[in-house]
């Protein structure tokens, strides 16, 4: 189906990985050489009192949240999909001939309507986090 886009597809992730592994490196290197020049300025007296344990945690991560609303949207999306494929594509509105046509319209309308729904899904975690963080604010 996709076989234009595959081999590209292989060649940028085996890149992009190389090219990360050389960044790892390379800033493991310059992150020690700026521990060594802070190293002979830092003083333990500069710490002493901004770590103590009682601390305060922020309690109610966020990140559940986002993962059930984005899978909630993923879903949500392919049962629409579902529905607009069974009554468009195979339903018995002849729009198209049902063929090689309607695999890859069914294809196109199944990625279309998850990546919107679980864009919106991510919409709304973000809309109930920041309404929660004002309003937390505002106590």
């Amino acid at each position: 189906m996709m076989d234009f886009i595959s081999i590209p597809l292989v060649v940028g992730i085996i890149t992009l990985g190389i090219y990360k592994l050389f960044d790892l490196f390379v800033r493991k290197k310059e992150r020690l050489a700026i521990i060594e020049k802070i190293g002979d300025k830092f003083d333990s007296s500069m710490i002493e009192n901004k770590f103590s344990f009682p601390m305060k945690f922020e309690v109610g991560g966020f990140g559940t949240l986002k993962a059930g609303c984005l899978l909630l949207g993923v879903g949500l999306g392919l049962l629409v999909g579902f529905f607009i494929c069974q009554a468009y594509v195979y339903g018995s509105i002849p729009k198209i001939d049902v063929s090689h046509d309607a695999y890859e319209i069914s294809g196109v309308i199944y990625g279309a309507s998850t990546l919107l729904f679980g864009g919106l899904g991510l919409l709304i975690a973000f809309l109930i986090e920041m309404k929660y963080r004002n309003d937390k604010k505002a106590e």
